[in-house]
């Protein structure tokens, strides 16, 4: 379990950090951002925020479970 959460999380801090590089060298060496460029760093952004959401929102629930159901 905890091995999938690290996988989960450095895949989404890599596609953050892989948009960032990626974006930073089309405008510094190209001086303009393509089009497909902006399509990359927008559905990355999406997807590595939808695993930290998902992420924080199980961890939530799991916790509010273990606080009104505890286990004998």
């Amino acid at each position: 379990m905890k091995r999938e959460l690290t996988i989960k999380l450095a895949c989404a801090v890599l596609l953050i950090v892989s948009s960032i590089a990626l974006a930073t060298y089309q405008t510094i060496y190209e001086k303009d951002i393509a089009g497909g460029v902006l399509m990359y760093i927008a559905q990355a952004f999406l997807l590595a925020g939808s695993i930290f959401g998902l992420d924080y929102y199980v961890h939530r629930l799991t916790q509010i479970n273990h606080h009104t159901n505890p286990q004998p």
